[in-house]
């Protein structure tokens, strides 16, 4: 089980979201990563935003759904992981972060990120997503 941010930020009559590149593969992703002891699902969520993206903001501890994906592992193993989703309003982007660096980042029309994920369970939450039910 991991945990995930979606980050948005409302735009005019729009939301957007911001998807990130992954370290190994570059392909379009969310921040996401196992739980921590101590801080909630919701509260690791926005941990892990800060760590890979920089992301500051509010997080709802509504979960806005759930994905499914394999992972890599570093010895060449692979497991299946089921992602809690929790939506994370941006409030402000840090310019100094853990993976500073590492990681492309961009917003996107919420049909452009759904396009961008290739999770299809991600890619529904993403088209699906109405940020009043959450935060």
């Amino acid at each position: 089980m991991q945990f995930a941010a979606l980050p948005f930020r409302r735009r005019k009559s729009e939301v957007e979201i911001l998807l990130m590149t992954s370290r190994d593969t570059g392909r379009w992703i969310i921040p996401k990563g196992w739980p921590m002891d101590g801080k909630t699902p919701a509260e690791a969520a926005a941990q892990e935003a800060w760590e890979e993206g920089g992301l500051r903001g509010v997080i709802s501890e509504t979960c806005a759904g759930f994905y499914s994906y394999t992972k890599s592992l570093p010895d060449d193993g692979r497991t299946p992981c089921i992602v809690a989703v929790f939506p994370l309003e941006v409030r402000k982007l840090e310019r100094e972060f853990p993976e500073e660096g590492i990681r492309k980042l961009k917003w996107f029309s919420q049909r452009k990120a759904a396009a961008r994920v290739d999770e299809p369970e991600l890619k529904k939450i993403i088209r699906n997503f109405t940020p009043g039910k959450y935060l």
